[in-house]
């Protein structure tokens, strides 16, 4: 991984990690009520517990790329984390993936019970909107109608949750390989997708901009969910930090099961070859996508 890119990828989940924290603060906010001690533990577990935060880095760079205003773009990345550490502590509940590991801690159900952790998982998704339209995110109300827009169809029913529906499927109705990389895209894609796509908004782009980075987005996530299904098949529970070799054992459908390891590696490359094309018109001002592409698709972890 090139020494900038990485530098850059831990700078901006340590800003994406500070903004959480203090958007998960006990204290409520103008509006609420109370926050229940327990479920804002149960939220921060489920948040403030690692991971690379590689969706909120592709917002901030994205924007960044248009000369967008860092602050608003921080928050729009802390909105769009919170939906997918939502994601994260429901996929693990036993009803879905029955997992007993995130990040290399229990998951939030294990370290609390599965009532709470459904209402974290509750509580972050709403959360998220809640931070895009607060006036505290310096954006044009055109702009956040927007943002909540794309985000709403990204994680929901025509997007993530829609993609998890055809993943709990799969097992059952064997889909082929157009079925698996309309679940991938819709599962894991859509969030991605919109992190580059939310960048150029944010900055009030051209339409144009805002397509590229969309296509762009589009590749990449089809890229990240061919190698985290590589690496369940390769890596270990304890470089991972959760369970490996799931996917194979549930029967679940995948390009990697369909297609095999050597397959996946011709594909991936293709996939950065495009996704980084997608990005020449910007020159050397995008180097920091470009190594996004590069670092999605080689990753090990």
């Amino acid at each position: 991984m090139d020494d900038e890119f990485s530098t850059r990828l831990t700078t901006r989940a340590a800003e994406a990690q500070n903004c959480l924290d203090k958007l998960l603060e006990a204290q409520p906010r103008n509006g609420e009520i109370a926050r229940p001690e327990r479920l804002v533990a149960a939220m921060r577990h489920g948040v403030l517990n690692g991971g690379k935060r590689l969706r909120p880095f592709l917002v901030m760079e994205s924007a960044a790329l248009f000369g967008a205003k860092p602050a608003a773009a921080l928050r729009v990345a802390a909105a769009l984390e919170c939906i997918h550490c939502y994601s994260l502590i429901h996929d693990d509940l036993p009803a879905m993936d029955d997992d007993d590991l995130r990040r290399g801690q229990p998951t939030v159900h294990r370290a609390f019970d599965e009532a709470t952790a459904i209402l974290a998982g509750d509580s972050l998704l709403t959360l998220a909107f809640d931070i895009i339209a607060n006036d505290d995110t310096a954006l044009s109300a055109k702009a956040k109608l927007t943002l909540v827009s794309m985000l709403a169809r990204a994680s929901g029913l025509g997007g993530m949750a829609g993609g998890q529906m055809y993943d709990l499927d799969a097992a059952r109705t064997a889909p082929d390989e157009a079925g698996i990389i309309r679940l991938q895209a819709m599962k894991t894609g859509a969030l991605i997708r919109f992190a580059c796509e939310a960048g150029p908004v944010i900055a009030g782009a051209p339409e144009p901009d805002r397509e590229r980075l969309a296509e762009f987005g589009s590749a990449i996530g089809l890229a990240f969910q061919l190698a985290d299904d590589l690496l369940d098949l390769t890596s270990s529970t304890e470089k991972m930090g959760k369970a490996t070799d799931k996917d194979a054992a549930a029967g679940k459908a995948t390009l990697v099961a369909l297609h095999g390891a050597d397959w996946a590696r011709s594909q991936l490359k293709g996939l950065v070859t495009q996704a980084t094309g997608l990005l020449a018109p910007y020159g050397s001002a995008c180097a920091m996508l470009t190594q996004a592409a590069h670092f999605i698709a080689a990753r090990d972890s």
